[in-house]
């Protein structure tokens, strides 16, 4: 694991890129050169919607192999403000007056049982996956500003942020707007950026050209019988509807009959889903047509899921 020295010698060096690599949550792991000049010009718009400035703190209990770790220390060199290295753990301790943590969704019960907590964050920002019905609502209930990212390694982090528990869309950074292709899939727009144009592979309903709804992965619809399931927006509304549900998600598996069927993967105890999947206001045929029970779900390196068929 990379340290922040070791990636504040790489970034202060000549070179005008940084080696980064992808989750690969949504496909195979890759290094990819992103040019310091993208890096920067994300860090600046971050700074400015959150008024980080010389003297601000910064914090980060994540690891530098990844684009948000490395962006917040980019954002901190920006800044000229102090960068906080915390363990990369899920048990996150903060002893001191913060303006903005950068945490995953499994560190939000660690930062939220801190009682002192809202006197000593100002801000948290969160990316690398979905969030459960119940961390959106502690996270909203806390009474900090909270926020989700939309963004990938290519963007150099996020370039769109949803206030949690406030909004169900997302709003693009300063410089950027949004596009859907021939798919129904989001295209990123910036002359800011080396990219100018970033066809992903997300499904999204773009509102207006600087905010969209997020549906869900391209690569993950299923059609079955004919029906287009997004199971992102599943979950989403299972979770909705049944907060304390145990961890899950949806994928699609091969079938005979219908082309393809949606397959629950869960780590909740045989016998409980059918029961609270029947209290869910959901059309029938949008729910899984089998289970499957693990004791922990697939994830990558760096926390995230792999939707996988697992057994």
């Amino acid at each position: 694991m990379a340290s922040i020295s070791e990636f504040m010698a790489s970034w202060q060096s000549d070179r005008p890129y940084i080696e980064a690599h992808t989750s690969g949550s949504t496909g195979t792991p890759k290094t990819i050169l992103l040019p310091k000049a993208d890096m920067r010009v994300s860090a600046e718009a971050t700074n400015r919607f959150f008024g980080i400035a010389k003297d601000s703190v910064l914090a980060i209990p994540l690891s530098m192999d990844y684009i948000a770790g490395k962006m917040m220390a980019v954002r901190a060199d920006v800044a000229g403000c102090r960068l906080i290295a915390m363990p990369v753990s899920n048990t996150v301790v903060v002893d001191t007056t913060v303006d903005l943590l950068a945490i995953v969704p499994p560190q939000v019960e660690s930062v939220l049982s801190d009682p002192d907590i809202t006197d000593k964050v100002r801000n948290i920002l969160v990316g690398g996956g979905p969030l459960s019905a119940l961390r959106t609502a502690a996270l909203a209930a806390s009474g900090i500003p909270s926020y989700l990212g939309y963004g990938m390694t290519e963007t150099c982090s996020h370039v769109a942020l949803r206030r949690i528990g406030h909004d169900s869309c997302y709003h693009a950074m300063p410089g950027v707007t949004f596009d859907t292709d021939d798919r129904g899939c989001l295209v990123i727009v910036s002359d800011k950026y080396s990219w100018k144009r970033l066809p992903t592979n997300d499904v999204a309903e773009v509102l207006t050209p600087t905010t969209f709804k997020w549906l869900g992965r391209y690569d993950n619809v299923i059609i079955s019988g004919g029906l287009k399931l997004h199971p992102e927006a599943i979950e989403e509304d299972i979770r909705k509807q049944i907060p304390d549900f145990p961890p899950f998600y949806l994928v699609g598996e091969s079938d005979e009959k219908w082309g393809a069927r949606l397959v629950m993967v869960t780590e909740a105890t045989a016998g409980h889903v059918t029961e609270m999947l029947g209290r869910c206001d959901i059309d029938r045929r949008k729910l899984p047509k089998r289970i499957i029970y693990v004791k922990k779900l697939p994830q990558a390196a760096n926390g995230k899921l792999r939707r996988i068929i697992h057994e």
